[in-house]
């Protein structure tokens, strides 16, 4: 009877284990296939819909406030925000692709990667991409919510945000820093 309750304790540890380093697997695929520019491996290890929805609701939201109350109260300034919302939209549809992630990941636009641009001079050269998650901050927000938090190049904060799905994770959300100021000290 000892032994079977030794072998689950050690069965639920080990699975303990695996789910506590699921994330940490999942960030150095993700790695992995960005510097492989293997978009296949890259699709297996990010919900693209899930990033679809969180990214175009981040930037409606960011038009929406910077456009103010008197743009959205004039049926003009409505219409131009309503027709800039389906811009964004699209533009945030061609962006969380495997193509556009792997782009953005790598540090390089999304036009230089479906044209092979950015490599320099010698097209033959091998491009290494850079690593946005070198100098990331690990953290569980929720046994099933995992972030990785970088600085961009003004040094505001941008969270990739990792999800569990069974017993395997996902990058669900990508947190833009979109018109957050800093709270200023008074």
């Amino acid at each position: 009877m000892k032994k079977w309750i030794a072998l689950l304790v050690l069965v639920l540890a080990v699975l303990l284990g695996y789910v506590a380093a699921g994330p940490y697997l999942t960030v150095n695929a993700i790695r992995k296939a960005v510097q492989e520019q293997d978009t296949t491996a890259l699709n297996k290890h990010v919900d693209f819909p899930a990033l679809r929805l969180s990214l175009k609701a981040q930037v409606q939201d960011y038009l929406v406030r910077e456009a103010g109350v008197e743009m959205q109260a004039n049926p003009f300034g409505a219409l131009a925000l309503r027709l800039a919302g389906g811009l964004a939209g699209g533009a945030v549809d061609a962006l969380a692709t495997p193509v556009g992630i792997g782009a953005v990941l790598e540090g390089r636009n999304f036009y230089n990667r479906l044209g092979g641009g950015g490599r320099g001079q010698d097209v033959y050269a091998p491009n290494v991409p850079a690593d946005p998650l070198k100098d990331a901050k690990y953290g569980f927000e929720s046994p099933s919510r995992f972030t990785a938090t970088v600085r961009n190049a003004d040094g505001d904060p941008v969270v990739f945000v990792l999800s569990r799905y069974g017993l395997s994770w996902k990058l669900s959300d990508i947190r833009l820093p979109l018109g957050q100021a800093e709270p200023q000290a008074q």
